[in-house]
């Protein structure tokens, strides 16, 4: 099916939410004594810490990050993202960017999220926020059980545009008219190919590239 239509394409954390979903997620298996407390608390600090400075090695990230997923029966899992969504990721969610997707609807334009967080955090997030389209970093499943393994290529940094690309490619479509909504410099390859680049409360570095390129910096935030 080709698809023709100008792409909105979002980031999702610290974008489209007033957080990081992966690092909650984190926090959230902390809570619930899911994990071995203090010893998970400090290595998701740590990555996320080295995310943000942009040096994190994905890989290795996602041994850490994939591992919880599988300790647990699916079902179970299902139980728990279900209470993560209504306590943790709704109250998240930006006004101001629901308004913001409503907008690029109204123009009938594709809806995209992209994000390096993987897919079982991120597609019922996607749902809630009727974008169809989600490409993430995907765990592998086998036999309705987490292997702890990614499958293929993680949606992270240059990796963004790569699946995008295998995407259009599979879809018919091209970046013509393009948006990319982000606040992460660790997204620059991206807004590099897009027609709209657009920085959303970005961080200190992703904001100096914007005005270095002339690129649109707004606000999602109250």
């Amino acid at each position: 099916m080709s698809i023709t239509a100008p792409l909105a394409i979002f980031d999702l954390d610290n974008t489209l939410l007033h957080g990081d979903s992966d690092y909650s997620w984190g926090c959230f298996l902390v809570a619930q004594g899911l994990v071995d407390g203090a010893t998970y608390e400090s290595k998701n600090r740590h990555y996320y810490e080295q995310y943000q400075s942009g040096v994190l090695n994905i890989h290795e990230f996602l041994a850490f990050a994939l591992q919880p997923l599988t300790q647990h029966p699916l079902a179970h899992l299902l139980q728990l993202r279900e209470i993560f969504m209504r306590d943790i990721i709704t109250p998240m969610i930006l006004p101001k960017a629901e308004a913001l997707i409503a907008e690029h609807r109204a123009q009938q334009h594709t809806l995209m999220i992209i994000t390096a967080t993987h897919r079982f955090i991120t597609e019922p997030i996607a749902q809630r926020l009727g974008i169809p389209h989600l490409l993430a970093t995907d765990p592998e499943c086998i036999n309705g059980a987490y292997t702890g393994r990614v499958s293929g290529i993680p949606c992270f940094q240059n990796g963004k545009v790569l699946r995008l690309q295998q995407w259009l490619s599979e879809h018919q479509a091209t970046l013509d008219h393009s948006w990319f909504y982000s606040d992460s410099h660790n997204d620059a390859p991206l807004l590099n190919v897009v027609t709209h680049p657009v920085a959303v409360d970005p961080d200190e570095r992703l904001r100096s590239l914007a005005e270095q390129r002339g690129w649109s910096c707004i606000s999602l935030r109250d």
